[in-house]
C-alpha cells in the first residue's frame, strides 16, 4: 500500500463545544452493511453513547436499511443487534454507490436532515466500476462545496480508500487508489476552512483486509470496530469530539 496522507483540521478543539452534533453517515455497501451486519455506524452509535451521551449528540439521514442480498435491494432491518434504536440505525449509504452518486444528493440532504457532521467512507466503488482517480477526486469536491451549500458551517470527516482484495493481484487498481488518495488528501488540504472544517482520518490502525473483512472488502465485527476508531479517533484528536475509541471495543467479537 502506498503512503496515506493525514491532515489535521485548522478548526481544532473548539468544535469540541458544539451540542447536540447531528451526524450524518454517507458511505457505499462497506458503510450500509448488508442483513445481519452490526455496521461500523452502530459501532460508531455505541461510541457516541458513550462519549457524548444521550442527548448530546443526534444520528439523521434519509435511510435506515440494510442491503437484502436475496432482494438485491436496501430492505432489510435486521441487523446484527435487534436492540440497535431506530433512530440510530439513519444514514445516507447505498450498495454500489459512490462520490458519484452522492454529490448530487448532498445538499438536499444535509438540508433534510439538518446535518451537522458527515462521516464520509466512499471510493472504493468509483475507483472499481466508475471514475479514475482523477475524475473521482473530482466528485469529492464538488460533493464538498454541495454540502457547503446546504449548511455553510458543515464539518465533514473523511476516509481514506482501503484498498480491497482486488489490488493485490491488480496493480492497476492498486495504483489508482494510491493515486486517489494521494488527490483526497490535496482536496481536504485545498478545502479546509475553520468554518467548515474537512478532516481525513489515518487509515484504521492494523486493518487487515484478510482478517477484518469477510470477503476481502466487506467489514467483519473487527473491520468494524476499526473503521469507527479511526473517525471517532480523528474527531477527537483534531476537534475534542468524545473521547478516544475503547480498544476493548475494537477486540470484542461483536
Amino acid at each position: 500500500m502506498g503512503q496515506v496522507f493525514t491532515v489535521t483540521s485548522q478548526a481544532g478543539a473548539v468544535i469540541g463545544h458544539d451540542v447536540a452534533m447531528r451526524f450524518l453517515f454517507v458511505g457505499d455497501s462497506m458503510t450500509v452493511g448488508k442483513a445481519g451486519d452490526f455496521t461500523w455506524r452502530y459501532r460508531m452509535w455505541q461510541h457516541l453513547e458513550a462519549t457524548l451521551g444521550d442527548g448530546g449528540y443526534a444520528i439523521t439521514g434519509p435511510r435506515t436499511g440494510l442491503y437484502d442480498t436475496e432482494a438485491n435491494a436496501p430492505l432489510s432491518h435486521a441487523y446484527g443487534d435487534a436492540a440497535f434504536p431506530a433512530s440510530a440505525r439513519r444514514h445516507l449509504a447505498g450498495w454500489g454507490e459512490g462520490w458519484l452518486h452522492m454529490a448530487p444528493v448532498i445538499a438536499d440532504t444535509v438540508t433534510a436532515a439538518r446535518a451537522d457532521v458527515l462521516l464520509v467512507s466512499l471510493g472504493l466503488i468509483d475507483l472499481g466500476f466508475y471514475t479514475d482517480s482523477a475524475q473521482t477526486a473530482a466528485n469529492v469536491r464538488a460533493f464538498i462545496t454541495a454540502a457547503r451549500t446546504a449548511n455553510p458551517r458543515i464539518k465533514l470527516v473523511l476516509l481514506p480508500v482501503i484498498p480491497n482484495v482486488r489490488a493485490e493481484s491488480d496493480g492497476s487498481f492498486a495504483a489508482e487508489c494510491d493515486r486517489f488518495n494521494a488527490l483526497l488528501a490535496e482536496a481536504v488540504a485545498d478545502l479546509d476552512t475553520p468554518a467548515s472544517p474537512v478532516l481525513l482520518t489515518e487509515h484504521p490502525t492494523g486493518y487487515d483486509i484478510h482478517t477484518d473483512t469477510y470477503d476481502g472488502t466487506h467489514p467483519g465485527p473487527t473491520g468494524e470496530h476499526k473503521l469507527a476508531g479511526a473517525f471517532a479517533d480523528a474527531m477527537h484528536r483534531a476537534w475534542g469530539v468524545g473521547g478516544p475509541y475503547a480498544g476493548a471495543l475494537a477486540t470484542a467479537g461483536h
